[in-house]
């Protein structure tokens, strides 16, 4: 009975050994197909290969990518400083006022609100879009004009996006943009945040526009009740989502350069 276990094992060993020659061979003769069948692209376990610098923090990599994120920025010390007053500000003013609105009004209160001054912001809107001769979004933002006044009564109601008709941004900063005028050095403005100096020029034309053209009787009535422009920059500041600090970055200053640099390079070619 011994022997013929051990008989057994050894033709299985035999056997072992001549399977295992086959596919050294094949491996020789064949080493693409091979590498194909064991994975899919024709690497095999490719991140045994990579190497990491157990010392590499996550700052050392974000200073690496800084070059990346160059933005003109001439002014950039008195642009910190003015991006650290509103921080501040922010912090200190602003967030406090805004909760303490959201606090003390119902939900249903402040989207009339917003939708208010939305409505407002179209007449900027059309004109714009007339100035770079779009003409579908010229004719949607008249169509969202006349829904939201009438059916919206005056824009508290925004019936007009639920009809297909959203609101679609355009400012004379896009404008002048769309002409070919330059952005110019990057600044920050105070309160505002992000600009450059061509659309620091595009918001006095549009506030100057919208006060001229008077829809609704609003900048009359701003004028001998300012707390209305108070109640804007507060609905300003609750429909802005940013908050300061909610990168956790270091670099958070040149992050919220480059994507403003960039998101209006984006408004200005749609």
């Amino acid at each position: 009975m011994a022997k013929r276990l051990l008989l057994i094992a050894a033709l299985l060993c035999s056997g072992a050994t001549y399977a295992a020659d086959a596919t050294n061979s094949n491996l020789a003769a064949h080493p693409a197909t091979v590498a194909r069948e064991d994975d899919a692209d024709g690497f095999t376990h490719p991140l045994n290969a990579l190497k990491f610098n157990p010392g590499l923090d996550q700052r050392e990599f974000e200073r690496a990518t800084l070059n990346a994120l160059e933005v003109y920025d001439p002014l950039e010390s008195m642009n910190r400083r003015v991006y650290h007053f509103n921080y501040r500000f922010d912090e200190w003013v602003f967030l406090p006022v805004v909760n303490g609105y959201k606090y003390v009004t119902p939900t249903f209160l402040r989207t009339g609100v917003s939708n208010f001054f939305a409505n407002l912001g179209d007449v900027p809107n059309l004109l714009n879009s007339l100035l770079q001769f779009k003409g579908k979004r010229s004719l949607d933002t008249t169509g969202r004009l006349l829904v939201n006044t009438t059916i919206g009564i005056a824009g508290l109601w925004d019936p007009a996006t639920m009809m297909g008709l959203p609101r679609q941004s355009e400012d004379f900063g896009q404008t002048l943009g769309f002409y070919g005028v330059p952005g110019g050095p990057y600044l920050v403005l105070p309160f505002l945040g992000p600009s450059n100096l061509r659309d620091t020029g595009g918001l006095v034309f549009d506030f100057a526009a919208e006060s001229q053209i008077n829809f609704l009787n609003v900048s009359q009535v701003s004028s001998d009740h300012p707390e209305l422009y108070a109640l804007r920059i507060v609905d300003r500041r609750y429909t802005t989502s940013f908050r300061y600090g909610q990168m956790n970055s270091p670099f958070e200053y040149e992050k919220v350069r480059y994507v403003y640099t960039e998101a209006r390079k984006l408004q200005i070619a749609e």
